[in-house]
């Protein structure tokens, strides 16, 4: 990606995909299960399986922009992911590591 800083492209590489916005929109100042986002992408309209909404979570935390809040029990299985902003605002300094 063209020499770019690296914090950049950590970041780019995060939200360069619509449904990564979607997800930080559901997510926004609450805590959200992986459930309760997969439930919200669906019901907007968004056509993804489970393991997709995993990869986008992973690449999302990977960036530093979403974390683990919390684990919930739900049933017998393992416990689910709760999720959080964990950065409200990205700020690019566009000297920096020019």
């Amino acid at each position: 990606m063209c020499n770019l800083p690296s914090k950049f492209r950590i970041y780019v590489r995060a939200l360069h995909c619509p449904t990564r916005w979607k997800i930080l929109k559901i997510i926004g100042r609450n805590l959200r299960s992986t459930r309760e986002i997969y439930d919200a992408l669906t019901k907007s309209g968004v056509t993804i399986s489970m393991s997709g909404l995993y990869y986008h979570l992973s690449e999302l935390h990977r960036a530093g922009i979403i974390e683990v809040a919390e684990y919930r029990e739900v049933g017998g299985g393992a416990p689910e992911k709760v999720w959080k902003l964990k950065k409200k605002r990205i700020v690019i300094d566009l000297l920096e590591e020019a």
